[in-house]
């Protein structure tokens, strides 16, 4: 409520704007985000004139919608929802960073990749390419040997008996 309101309503149509460029790319179009900040109540209370009427409350809800319309978040794919929770995610980071005339620093995304189909996979790829300079670093930790090559530069760990050692590859 108060002010605290007022800067969330002013943050969600950047937030919201940033995230479906980054769905667009990651699904095809298929998918859309927004966020409400209210909600008509389920039953009826008394106003100041004593009628009965559907109230208002202060919420943040995440409305996904995709070519069969609006379902709840937890009926969608473990990869649907990475997807979705992904960028959220980089846009909230590029909306704190802009507003603090910043540059995002760091990414990390870890085994987020797992989730994915083949084509999901791509499309993650494709996006990382796209904001990379938006970035310091990006980190990608994953144990999917398909991806190994997407990246040029990477760390390689490997586990034997003695421990473990890694290898700096494209430097």
């Amino acid at each position: 409520k108060g002010i605290q309101a007022m800067i969330i309503e002013a943050a969600i149509p950047e937030i919201e704007d940033e995230a479906n460029k980054l769905l667009d790319k990651l699904t095809e179009g298929r998918m859309k985000i927004s966020l409400e900040t209210q909600r008509e109540t389920k039953t009826k209370v008394a106003n100041i004139d004593g009628e009965k009427t559907y109230g208002v409350v202060e919420t943040l809800d995440l409305i996904i919608s995709d070519e069969m319309g609006e379902r709840p978040y937890e009926m969608y794919s473990g990869g649907e929802a990475f997807r979705v929770d992904f960028a959220i995610r980089l846009a909230i980071s590029k909306l704190l960073t802009h507003r603090a005339g910043a540059k995002l620093q760091f990414l990390v995304i870890d085994e987020g990749f797992g989730t994915q189909d083949q084509e999901g996979r791509t499309k993650i790829v494709e996006v990382l390419d796209t904001i990379k300079n938006d970035f310091e670093k990006i980190l990608v930790i994953t144990h999917l040997e398909e991806l190994k090559e997407e990246f040029p530069v990477r760390i390689e760990v490997s586990k034997n008996s003695q421990g473990s050692t890694f290898e700096v590859i494209g430097v």
